[in-house]
């Protein structure tokens, strides 16, 4: 995709442990190294090759990985 694209900010993380499914607001600028089940407690941490929980277990990559290991600017990536 050419030129600027808008960033996903809110993805669903789905615990593999009990399938409680939980909308998170994801860091722009940063990624998310852990994350607990607000259900069974369970306390999750990034698949081997991946950078955060998000894109391990969530419904959209994290905004860094979506600009393609660029940092956003502002809601879009560049």
């Amino acid at each position: 995709m050419s030129g600027p694209h808008a960033i996903i900010h809110d993805s669903v993380l789905t615990c593999p442990h009990c399938g409680h499914q939980h909308t998170e607001r994801m860091p722009t600028d940063a990624c998310l190294y852990f994350w607990n089940c607000p259900s069974c407690g369970a306390l999750l941490r990034p698949k081997p090759g991946d950078c955060c929980v998000f894109c391990s277990y969530g419904s959209a990559p994290c905004p860094p990985r979506q600009c393609a290991g660029g940092v956003p600017a502002g809601d879009q990536c560049r």
